[in-house]
This record gives structure tokens, sequence and C-alpha cells, in this order.
């Protein structure tokens, strides 16, 4: 994996600009770990641990921050798995009120039992079928199996 820093002009946080944010699909055996958001947005489905990006923080940093404050998990991380957009839109105006780029990451499960911390309500590793099923988003569905696919058992 390449890494690079680019520094850019500094840009709001508001929902003018797309918000980086980083995503950890943590597998232990056949088990990927899930968190139940306790904040908006897709507040109280279940997803990857994750969270924006600090202020000079690189992504991999940030990913294994947000693991650790989330869940209270290490993991050791194993490569990008994918980079996406969640677009959300206003139901009245169906213009897009929120945008952020998820740059996701592969890992592997090194030490500590999840515990929510943060902004997680419930932390938790299941196995690849439930997960399946307890993951609304079918982004993240996907994000889940092609991360078992390339770096599972």
């Amino acid at each position: 994996m390449v890494s690079a820093s680019i520094r850019a002009p500094s840009v709001p946080a508001t929902s003018e600009h797309p918000v980086p944010t980083v995503g950890v699909v943590c597998l232990r055996g056949d088990q990927v770990l899930l968190i139940k958001r306790g904040t908006p947005p897709r507040l109280g489905q279940w997803s990857l641990p994750g969270g924006r990006l600090e202020r000079g923080e690189t992504t991999v940093a940030a990913a294994l921050r947000e693991l650790a404050e989330e869940t209270g998990v290490q993991a050791q991380l194993l490569g990008l798995v994918d980079v996406v957009d969640g677009l959300f839109t206003s139901p009245s105006t169906g213009q897009t009120t929120r945008h952020y780029v998820m740059i996701d990451y592969a890992a592997r499960w090194i030490s500590g039992e999840p515990v929510a911390g943060d902004d997680a309500a419930e932390a938790r590793f299941v196995p690849l079928d439930q997960a399946l099923a307890m993951v609304e988003w079918d982004v993240t569905r996907k994000v889940i199996r092609e991360t078992f696919e390339r770096f599972g058992r």
C-alpha cells in the first residue's frame, strides 16, 4: 500500500463540503466487529466502527483511533478495502444534505473484548452471515463481503 501526504486548503466541516471518514472491518476468525450507531447518521443501525478524521491525522491513525474509541479493541490494519460515498438527502427537497467520503480498511483483531464507547451504543463480534443480516446499508455489506474475500482466514 502506498502512503502519501497531501496538503489541501482548510475546508470547514459543513454540509457544503464532503467530510472524510474512515471505517474498519475488523476480523477475528470467521467473525466481524460491528457497532450499533448511537448517533446520526444511521442512528440505531449496525455498522462498522469508524468516524471523522481529526486535523493532521492520517487515515491509518484515524482508523486505529476510532476502532479503539468505539470498541476498546486493538487491531492490525491489513490494507485498504474500498473508498465509498455516503450521500444523505433531504426527503422534502431531494437535495444532498451531507456527503461523507468513507475510506474503509481491513484489520485483524489483536486484543480486547468489544465494549461500546464514544458514539457506539453496542459493539460485538458476529459471524459473517449474521453481520450481513444485521447491516442495513448495502454498501457496508459489500465492503464486509469484500474484506472476507480478500483478507479472511
